[in-house]
């Protein structure tokens, strides 16, 4: 018996890779002079929390192990101000969720983004108040792929992997689904997560 439903932020709740990329290229460009190209975004570093990302492109050798701070800081500066004027409510996902919540289902959104730009995006686009709870990447010592985020968002829900079901879009955030246990629903987009998606 399904008892809750998780699901991811980015590619899920909210149409927001784009947004992620775009800032996190104009911070990296104007404190490195380096971009991450579409290619590598999507194969390599898309649903990585940014610091993650940073340490990998450092490792290479692309950035400065100095410059992380900076950049990090700087792409969560943009990436507020690209929310706070492209994000806006998504009648889809607040008709989905206002059914769920209707038939008597938990809810939550378990992200590798951080807690700030995750709550702004989640209560711009009218879904934040259907939560039952949020976890960010500041909330777990471990980030996708790893399970630990919708681990403690089963454990505040009080409810078993087996009674879960969790909706994700990233090769990352699948895998760290399907290691809880809990059913998986893979979607490509948000677009698929709607007011009428048979969960």
């Amino acid at each position: 018996m399904t008892k809750a439903v998780l699901f991811d932020l980015d590619g899920v709740l909210v149409d927001a890779c784009d947004w992620h990329y775009e800032a996190l290229n104009r911070a990296l460009k104007e404190v490195a002079g380096y971009e991450i190209s579409r290619q590598d975004h999507e194969t390599t570093y898309n649903g990585l929390p940014t610091k993650v990302k940073l340490k990998a492109l450092a490792e290479k050798g692309l950035v400065q192990e100095s410059d992380i701070e900076r950049i990090s800081e700087l792409k969560q500066e943009l990436t507020v101000g690209v929310i706070e004027d492209l994000c806006t409510v998504d009648f889809s996902k607040t008709q989905l969720m206002a059914r769920l919540k209707k038939e008597g289902y938990k809810l939550a959104c378990v992200t590798n983004s951080i807690r700030k730009t995750a709550r702004l995006m989640l209560k711009n686009s009218g879904v934040l108040e259907y939560l039952d709870c949020v976890i960010s990447n500041e909330d777990v010592c471990n980030a996708k792929p790893h399970p630990e985020g919708y681990i403690k968002a089963l454990v505040m829900l009080n409810c078993l992997p087996q009674n879960a079901i969790i909706v994700e879009d990233s090769p990352k955030g699948i895998q760290a689904a399907k290691l809880v246990g809990a059913k998986v629903v893979e979607v490509a987009n948000a677009t698929e997560v709607n007011g009428g998606m048979k969960l």
